[in-house]
């Protein structure tokens, strides 16, 4: 009995001493994904795919990494209304971009392709409202938090609490050693993490409206992540609204959401970055009426 609880014990340190060195050595590969398995990065989307009018614009960050962008004053896909300039732009080492993902680095590039915005004189600066999901939702926090004068608004799609937590998810047996400001344990091996984007630890000192899109099917992050995000904001923060699509997945929920995923993004933007004049009273009962529809 003693020799089986003795080689039990052997089993389960060596799976966690597994975890532990893939945790450390392959962290950012899991991460940080620039291109879908099968597709080669050089892959050729474009928004000319969308029909779109596009410019390549190519970015510095502040320590001087390359970055690639496109840059379209145009309309929104599939929608039929005006919106300011987006800039879709692409961290190091993400499509043409140059470098290697770290936490750092990729909010200096977010910071890069807002400072590239608010120059721009032939669009509103002050309309500028960032998008972000999944890692892009962590990223897209902590730039509007950074950027308080510059940012309008903010819009989270599918994003986790943190990447402790995800580590968790993702590694099981490590779970009870790491983990965010919301899970329990001793969270022993939080310092090995290189990258945390603790976005649960964020998100209440944003201060811009934030509109939090949540697909209930997402396979990836668990859709509790984003109410956890939803609920931490609304402590600190009365401009929030969560909408949550029953069949959305983890990047597919702008397509299962059909027209209700648009014209909620429509709703938020006249409400919060309006082209000329706030909200009418029309465009705030819409929104009232949707969110008692959602209850």
């Amino acid at each position: 009995m003693v020799g089986w609880l003795k080689a039990l014990a052997y089993g389960a340190g060596g799976m966690a001493v597994v975890g532990l060195a893939a945790l450390v050595a392959l962290q950012e590969r899991l991460v940080y994904v620039p291109v879908l398995p099968g597709i080669a990065r050089a892959y050729p989307i474009t928004p000319d795919r969308l029909r779109l009018i596009y410019e390549d614009v190519w970015l510095r960050a502040a320590d001087g990494v390359r970055l690639h962008s496109w840059s379209n004053y145009s309309i929104l896909p599939r929608k039929c209304w005006q919106y300011p300039e987006f800039v879709l732009y692409g961290h190091r080492k993400y499509g043409e971009s140059d470098g290697y993902p770290s936490q750092k680095g990729i909010t200096d590039d977010a910071q890069a392709a807002l400072n590239h915005l608010v120059q721009r004189k032939d669009i509103d600066t002050s309309r500028i409202v960032v998008f972000g999901r999944s890692l892009g939702g962590a990223v897209g926090a902590v730039l509007a938090k950074n950027n308080p004068g510059k940012v309008s608004a903010l819009i989270l799609e599918n994003t986790f609490t943190s990447i402790l937590d995800m580590a968790g998810i993702m590694l099981p047996f490590l779970r009870w050693f790491i983990g965010g400001s919301s899970s329990k344990g001793p969270k022993l091996l939080n310092c090995v993490v290189r990258s945390p984007w603790s976005t649960l630890d964020i998100i209440p000192e944003v201060k811009q409206p934030i509109l939090f899109l949540s697909g209930l099917q997402d396979e990836l992050v668990p859709p509790s992540h984003m109410r956890l995000l939803y609920e931490k904001a609304t402590e600190h923060n009365k401009n929030c609204r969560f909408v949550d699509f029953p069949s959305g997945m983890h990047m597919d929920t702008w397509n299962s959401g059909g027209d209700r995923y648009w014209r909620t993004i429509q709703l938020f933007l006249e409400q919060y970055a309006p082209e000329v004049q706030s909200c009418d009273a029309s465009c705030k009962s819409e929104i009232a009426d949707d969110d008692e529809a959602e209850e």
